[in-house]
């Protein structure tokens, strides 16, 4: 992939592959530092697939938020120890504030959970930060 680094136009970006995040999920970039040279935002497509998680983390310092394009009863589990779970369904956005500890869950057996994510960070992996002895606080 070819990395872009002047920022004199606009782009039309078709999006770059797929990769498992180390958080769990499946990243799909469109706006980031690999695919345009973002310096201070990545845009992308987030999928959970059936009876997927991810793993507890943090993000240091970056806010992060969501859209649920499709899917049904995922979970989303925030806080110190993980200790407030709210329920999303498609059209719902999300938020997670930066340096909060949080897991998605998606309790579907048959649908895939699909969010448009973004993030004030460009490439959307730099402050990962995990946390798996949090793990095994989310059922």
């Amino acid at each position: 992939m070819q990395v872009h680094t002047e920022l004199s136009t606009g782009r039309v970006i078709r999006g770059a592959a797929s990769y498992r995040s180390a958080q769990g999920s499946v990243y799909t970039p469109g706006i980031s530092r690999e695919t345009v040279g973002a310096r201070a935002i990545f845009l992308g497509r987030v999928t959970l697939g059936p009876g997927e998680r991810t793993r507890a983390h943090i993000h240091e310092g970056h806010e992060s938020a969501f859209y649920l394009l499709s899917g049904e009863d995922v979970e989303l589990w925030t806080g110190e120890r993980l200790q407030h779970c709210e329920r999303a369904q498609a059209g719902d956005y999300l938020f997670i504030p930066a340096n909060v500890p949080h897991v998605a869950v998606n309790r579907s057996a048959q649908l895939p959970a699909v969010f448009i994510g973004v993030r004030n960070e460009p490439t959307a992996q730099e402050s990962v930060v995990m946390h798996p002895e949090l793990d095994a606080l989310v059922p």
